[in-house]
């Protein structure tokens, strides 16, 4: 498991691999939907950080298409993409875990805040 936490623009754009590939357009967009407009990348960050998680191998380069006369660069997730995007998500949720049962055991806290 790695021990360095994910960024979140990268834990977003993983996520938005998962389902299928996609290209730098739909990136920007479905991280900021994922992520709820936390995550609002511009192109040149969002092709910054794919270069990185290609060198990385937790992507890969899937294909061009010319759409309207503009090419479309897509990217799938990679297994070893895949295997790093779970390790993350199991260190949030043991987190989020730890917390709760914590904030279950501070004295003076209703049961009915912690849904």
């Amino acid at each position: 498991m790695a021990d360095t936490e994910m960024r979140e623009p990268t834990f977003w754009v993983l996520t938005a691999l998962a389902f299928e590939r996609r290209h730098g357009y739909a990136l920007i967009s479905e991280t900021q939907a994922l992520s709820q407009g936390r995550v609002n990348l511009k192109a040149t960050t969002l092709y910054a950080a794919l270069d990185r998680l290609e060198r990385e191998g937790l992507i890969a380069a899937d294909g061009d298409e010319r759409v309207d006369g503009r090419l479309r660069r897509y990217f799938r997730l990679t297994d070893l993409g895949a295997d790093r995007l779970q390790q993350e998500v199991s260190r949030m949720e043991l987190s989020a875990r730890q917390a709760r049962e914590r904030l279950r055991l501070r004295p003076g806290l209703t049961r009915g805040a912690m849904a």
